[in-house]
């Protein structure tokens, strides 16, 4: 029973805390006369009010902490906020089905950045505001969950990324508490995020567009305030700007830390995670400019590269903006981007897929099992630098990599079911999956979510989550043997 009141504790004071964030949308709307001031009065005195019934009662109850704790918390945390989330939008727009409007929360706080509303422009400060900041608190949530709780959990993060990279950031490189950390790394974020800010409005934006896209490019959330995402800007500089702060976005935010702790690029010239990332994305951008190039989709080289490596940054990292529609561009270049959309990102960063250190690994496992088949009584240890890598480690991520392919096939397939063609249902799932927006055709970079059915949108949602908590803080819950914990 303690177990319980524990979970109706901290999920209350996280609710309390969303309701404080929805108060800023609140006096915005009041300030900018938006006409959205009655549905953030009201969302807010709601969330708050219910924050409050489930924390207060429990405030005194002693606590129970448990690994099941935890990973129930993470389920419901993820799953059950956006609830709270969906007031604002459904009290403006109450001809919005709950369906969608999950959707659009819960693609705002697991920063995927698919979008169901069309008039984007046209919708109030405050609304596009509430998107925005979901994305943004969702993205420092995200590096808090991966480096500070899910080692605790003993699922990957940060634990996962010091024993599999060592050398690149030690455990003596951050502060030795979980608070500290994560201290320590929001500071390191909302610093980021203002330096973004002021990179925006110079380069053009205003400070309204210049904020939300901030938002958005550091949490690699990909919402935006205009339908036609970055393309409405037509601006070589914002664009330049973004794919910048994106790339910075999809390293470990850990990494970023010691960097600016001891004022050298050292830590990044470690980091092998960081390394094979970039060389990774940048080198795809050369190659896929030439493609879209020699196919004549744009008259010279220049143009072709810079739009190439604009749209593939901002999939690659997972964040979703779009300047052109990718949808029209010959097959390879689309595909190529979703399937680095995959493996890209850094662990410890606010993007999403299998991580760029996951990938790492298996690659060397299969180099190793090839090692072996050519001789088979060799003793060989893999190695990541100087470090061998546990095996116990290796089991972890075939583990994680298995339930990765196979949750996205069994989706795909549900969308098949329900009617979806092939390419649309295979790009959304590995949108939604890999937290990374747009798809192609019906869920391409021109359109959005809206024309899925009810069922359709229900199976994205699930995409997002899962693939969000890294599938293992919610597969687990299916599992017998945690109940008889």
């Amino acid at each position: 029973m303690n177990v319980i009141f524990t979970i109706i504790n901290i999920f209350g004071l996280v609710t309390i805390g969303f309701s404080g964030l929805m108060a800023t949308c609140w006096l915005t709307s009041a300030i900018a006369d938006d006409g959205a001031v009655t549905a953030f009065s009201q969302g807010t005195m709601i969330t708050l009010l219910m924050g409050a019934l489930m924390f207060v009662p429990t405030l005194r109850i002693p606590k129970k902490v448990t690994r099941q704790t935890g990973f129930l918390m993470v389920a419901i945390t993820w799953s059950v906020t956006p609830v709270f989330c969906t007031l604002p939008l459904m009290i403006y727009q109450p001809e919005l089905s709950f369906i969608d409007a999950y959707f659009e929360t819960v693609s705002g706080l697991t920063t995927t950045g698919a979008t169901i509303f069309s008039g984007i422009d046209q919708l109030p400060m405050s609304i596009n505001l509430w998107r925005h900041e979901l994305n943004w608190i969702a993205g420092m949530g995200i590096i808090i969950f991966a480096v500070a709780i899910l080692p605790i959990l003993g699922v990957g993060g940060m634990q996962l990324y010091i024993a599999e990279s060592p050398g690149t950031v030690k455990e003596s490189d951050l502060p030795p508490r979980i608070a500290q950390t994560a201290k320590a790394l929001w500071l390191v974020y909302a610093g980021i995020t203002l330096a973004c800010v002021v990179a925006l409005r110079l380069a053009g934006m205003n400070w309204f567009d210049a904020i939300c896209h901030a938002f958005s490019a550091m949490s690699l959330g990909g919402f935006s305030t205009h339908d036609s995402s970055i393309g409405f800007f037509n601006s070589l500089s914002i664009e330049m700007v973004l794919t910048i702060f994106q790339l910075l976005a999809a390293i470990n935010f850990a990494t970023h830390f010691v960097a600016l702790r001891k004022l050298s690029f050292t830590p990044y010239v470690d980091d092998r995670e960081a390394r094979g990332f970039l060389a990774l994305v940048l080198g795809s951008c050369v190659v896929t400019a030439g493609v879209l190039w020699h196919a004549g989709t744009y008259p010279d080289f220049f143009t072709a590269l810079r739009h190439a490596t604009f749209n593939l940054v901002t999939i690659a990292t997972d964040s979703g903006f779009s300047s052109q529609d990718f949808n029209q561009w010959p097959i390879f270049v689309p595909m190529w981007m979703l399937f680095l959309s995959c493996v890209s990102a850094s662990s410890g960063s606010t993007g999403g897929g299998i991580r760029m250190i996951r990938t790492i690994i298996l690659m060397k496992q299969a180099r190793l099992e090839l090692f072996k088949f050519i001789h088979p009584f060799a003793v060989r240890p893999m190695k990541i630098g100087n470090t061998v890598v546990n095996n116990k480690i290796v089991a972890s991520v075939t583990g994680f990599i298995f339930l990765y392919f196979i949750s996205i096939v069994i989706l795909v397939f549900m969308l098949l079911l329900s009617g979806l063609d092939f390419i649309s249902a295979f790009s959304a799932i590995i949108a939604c999956f890999n937290n990374a927006g747009p798809g192609l055709n019906q869920v391409g970079p021109a359109t959005n979510y809206a024309s899925l059915s009810d069922i359709q949108t229900g199976i994205c949602t699930f995409a997002m989550l899962l693939g969000r908590v890294q599938i293992f803080s919610i597969v687990i819950l299916f599992v017998p043997e945690f109940w008889r914990k």
